[in-house]
């Protein structure tokens, strides 16, 4: 099992974290994830055939997840996770700040209204 390089989890962790109530907690192969009261938005798929030693699945809004998986399929790849449609996302093919984007909108469905407001996403 190979972790994530400190580099390229740095900014999904530093966006995870930020956010209102946000836990990290290790996953499978002791693999960082990210909890809004004990339901995951985020984590780390370590070894998944990526040069770069991973990447993340994050739960992306679904409506916009065919779009993403059509348009940049060098990032974004669907995810069946349990009976949920969720997203893997190569960080290091991602743009500058895209990394807070998605964190903060994978985050946002699990948010209630008040925390999303907090958050400023609501």
């Amino acid at each position: 099992m190979t972790l994530p390089p400190p580099a390229l989890i740095a900014p999904l962790r530093a966006a995870a974290l930020a956010l209102p109530e946000v836990v990290e907690a290790t996953h499978f192969h002791d693999a960082p994830s990210f909890l809004l009261r004990r339901a995951c938005f985020a984590l780390w798929q370590p070894d998944a055939g990526e040069k770069d030693g991973g990447r993340a699945i994050m739960r992306l809004d679904r409506g916009l997840q065919m779009i993403r998986f059509e348009a940049r399929p060098e990032v974004f790849a669907p995810a069946r996770v349990a009976t949920v449609h969720w997203s893997y996302v190569r960080l290091s093919a991602t743009e500058p700040g895209e990394i807070e984007t998605l964190v903060r909108e994978a985050w946002a469905s699990l948010a209630p209204l008040y925390l999303r407001r907090q958050a400023g996403l609501a």
